[in-house]
């Protein structure tokens, strides 16, 4: 008898990877697979040799193949996905790029740049998933209609992990489903530091194009924990025109430049650029000054993904839960598809051009 690849496949379709929550086929960890005669030989890739549950995975690529074909010889050897061991593994190998959404202080808009972003992105055809890691202020609950819902638990290999919510078919984490809307936050460093691994690591995470992460303003304990937690493929800074808000996003953005960081900036966003009223739609003023966002990203060497103008529409979207960019807003939704498209384009230029963000590993 002889044993149909492509059956073996779904088969191992079944076997789930504990660190992901998806299954081996579905995060790539197969590979080689070859059939020769009763002998079914295929590597399983893992983020490294001592990953936990190393043993119950291997029992169970083998038990699905058997149950289709009892007869066969089913021989797993297991590979490190990482060649230098004293670099940290991945943990979210089946996400394609990790987009960090950053500021240099609050009240710039960030969380809605954000939302739009990650929704524009999605109308493009991209699959997207959205992190709410703004842990003192999580805002996107309201922006996507998602208030008062709480996450399922689910258990892969005894360990319970989360399922984000879903808002306009994208998979969504944020604080905000954990705690009340009027529960202060009240969190040192390392607390913040493990739910924020908590939301990459302990979340079933399908595959993903973009991971669009919302941070908090400024430069902290967040930040860092994102850092030393995934490769972040890039930062998007938003800032508006003032002068005031520039000088606090250079101070953001060098964090991530830092040689020990060296997270690209994947370009600006100068938000509320300028005032449109609805029944002027030609008249623009500038009521925060002009050239902020120009000029940041002259400093940052990237480029200005896009302007978005102060338009009600904006801000009544993200109060009822369904963002501008999902309507045909003249001017709003036309300026975050375009800071989605060119999000698209400095990504692929980003990853043709440099290699792949290591994730910080902190001595000591």
């Amino acid at each position: 008898m002889s044993f149909d690849t492509s059956k073996i496949v779904r088969a191992l379709a079944k076997v789930i990877d504990p660190n992901t929550g998806q299954d081996v086929i579905t995060v790539n960890m197969v590979r080689d697979l070859v059939v020769d005669g009763q002998n079914i030989n295929f590597s399983l890739e893992l983020p490294s040799l001592d990953a936990k549950n190393k043993s119950e995975l291997n029992f169970a690529c083998i038990q699905a193949i058997q149950e289709l074909y009892p007869e066969a010889n089913v021989n797993v050897h297991m590979i490190a996905r990482t060649p230098n061991a004293q670099q940290p593994a991945n943990p979210l190998g089946q996400i394609h790029n990790i987009i960090a959404v950053a500021s240099g202080k609050g009240g710039v808009g960030k969380s809605t740049v954000s939302v739009n972003l990650a929704l524009g992105l999605k109308k493009l055809g991209a699959r997207v998933g959205l992190i709410d890691a703004d842990l003192y202020g999580p805002s996107i609950p309201t922006m996507l209609g998602l208030n008062g819902q709480r996450p399922k638990i689910q258990t892969v290999y005894d360990q319970p992990k989360m399922v984000p919510l879903e808002a306009y078919g994208m998979p969504v984490m944020s604080i905000g489903f954990i705690i009340e809307p009027e529960q202060a936050v009240v969190l040192r460093g390392p607390r913040l530091g493990g739910i924020i691994k908590q939301f990459f690591q302990d979340t079933i995470w399908p595959g993903l194009d973009y991971l669009i992460v919302d941070l908090p303003p400024g430069t902290g304990d967040i930040q860092l924990t994102l850092v030393q937690t995934v490769p972040v493929t890039g930062a998007i800074m938003v800032t508006t025109p003032q002068e005031v808000a520039v000088a606090d996003a250079i101070k953001a953005m060098n964090m991530f430049l830092l040689p020990s960081v060296n997270v690209p900036i994947l370009g600006i966003v100068e938000n509320m650029a300028w005032f449109t009223p609805a029944e002027l739609p030609n008249n623009k003023y500038f009521l925060f000054g002009e050239g902020g966002g120009k000029k940041l990203a002259q400093l940052s060497n990237s480029m200005l993904l896009g302007q978005v103008p102060i338009v009600q529409s904006i801000r009544e979207s993200g109060d009822n839960g369904h963002p501008v960019v999902l309507k045909e807003v003249p001017q709003a939704s036309e300026a975050f598809m375009k800071v989605a498209e060119n999000t698209v384009r400095q990504v692929a230029i980003r990853n043709e051009m440099l290699d792949p963000t290591q994730i910080v590993k902190m001595n000591g």
